[in-house]
């Protein structure tokens, strides 16, 4: 039985470090082999670091002060074949916010190659100190250490993210301090924490919806003033301008979509399952509002139960993902927390007979962003219905515990 063979291989740590490290080895050797070439391009002739290019380009422009052009598609695409002619023609679309590009602005001041290894080198740092971080939480994982070493190396969510050169690694960094204020009792500091979303703010409608719902109006205090800081800080740096710009684009946003998502089956989110699923926009549209109501209402039954903080925000952490209007595969990076958290908690559930599939649905939320590509033929995601189902699954569990911890 499936359940039966992953409930082993998790019970049995010498054999989840085997398949761990058999699936690093796979995913880092293609990477290598298809970066190991002389210059910019890589074997299959893309650029090497692929979206890092834009958020070079960003810190560019504000290294020359030009927060006129931060929304100029045409600008930007003169800038790129001036600073990096082998990615002449490349082009895309400008949607974050204008202080993105400040805090990009001393990798611009080094060559794309350089800046490009500073910039994978830095995300692999934070997504180490972040899974560190969330391990050292989890009395149950101690004795784990190498096993959960090999599977955060492995995990298809972080090779993403190398590979596509992104800022997710700032966002799982901005989730984990939350966990850890939210854990001790400082809401103020959680929300600063959150507010530093604003950046993907897509990936904070979920905590939003579920903190105002649950009248933590010290975290949404905290979240907006964190917020407001950095929009201050752009307006500071380039005058109102390009804030004003951001906020046009935004509003834009549902006619840019085409896009902004060219390769839909790398996707992993409700409105863009149910996009590829059901080729009636309007159709997909009532079933992603009707599923992502669904999704907040476990969400919050979660929130607010008597479960463990630790179940109680990996709940939170799916949420993030199934309701994100816009999320990409590296965006699942975030789920790190969750993956450590939940899996803690299972080790003491072993007599619970719905511990299995449980177990089950974990191992294949975290395998699954490696099949994605399939969805491309099969218009099905199959990680969007796994994900959905553990957060069903937590939810179904919230009079089990009447323990609580934080908020």
């Amino acid at each position: 039985m499936p359940s039966a063979i992953v409930s082993g291989l998790w019970l049995n740590a010498k054999r989840l470090r085997a398949h761990g490290l058999i699936l690093a080895l796979s995913l880092w050797s293609v990477y290598l082999w298809n970066m190991a070439t002389p210059g910019l391009l890589d074997r299959n002739r893309n650029l090497k670091g692929t979206d890092f290019l834009h958020f070079y380009t960003l810190g560019s422009l504000a290294l020359a002060h030009r927060g006129n052009d931060l929304y100029n598609l045409e600008a930007q695409s003169q800038l790129v074949a001036q600073r990096v002619p082998d990615a002449a023609g490349i082009r895309y679309l400008p949607l974050y916010p204008p202080q993105v590009s400040i805090l990009f602005e001393p990798l611009a001041r080094l060559a794309y190659p350089c800046a490009l290894i500073v910039w994978l080198a830095l995300s692999a740092i934070l997504y180490g100190i972040c899974c560190y971080a969330v391990w050292r939480a989890c009395p149950n994982l101690r004795k784990h250490k190498v096993t959960v070493t090999i599977l955060a190396l492995a995990s298809p969510a972080f090779w993403h993210l190398i590979a596509w050169g992104q800022t997710s690694a700032l966002a799982l960094a901005c989730l984990t301090l939350a966990f850890f204020a939210v854990r001790t009792r400082h809401e103020f500091l959680a929300g600063l924490a959150l507010g530093c979303l604003i950046f993907k703010p897509q990936l904070a409608l979920a905590a939003a919806i579920v903190f105002v719902l649950a009248l933590h109006w010290k975290i949404i205090a905290g979240a907006f003033l964190s917020a407001a800081a950095q929009l201050t800080a752009a307006c500071l740096y380039y005058g109102t301008g390009p804030l004003r710009d951001w906020l046009h684009t935004l509003l834009n946003l549902p006619g840019l979509l085409p896009q902004l998502e060219p390769r839909l089956y790398q996707t992993h989110s409700l409105r863009t399952f149910w996009t590829m699923l059901v080729p009636w926009p309007s159709a997909s549209l009532a079933l992603y509002l009707v599923t992502a109501l669904a999704v907040l209402a476990l969400t919050v039954i979660c929130w607010r139960s008597g479960l463990p903080l630790s179940l109680r925000y990996s709940a939170l952490l799916l949420s993030t993902i199934l309701l994100a209007p816009h999320l990409t595969v590296y965006d699942l990076v975030v789920l790190a927390p969750a993956f450590l958290l939940v899996s803690d908690w299972l080790i003491t559930q072993s007599d619970d007979p719905a511990t299995p599939h449980l177990r089950l649905l974990l191992y294949l939320a975290y395998l699954l962003p490696l099949l994605g590509p399939l969805a491309h033929w099969t218009h099905f995601q199959l990680s969007v219905p796994v994900m959905a189902a553990i957060l069903y699954s937590l939810a179904t569990r919230h009079s089990s515990t009447p323990m609580r911890e934080g908020v």
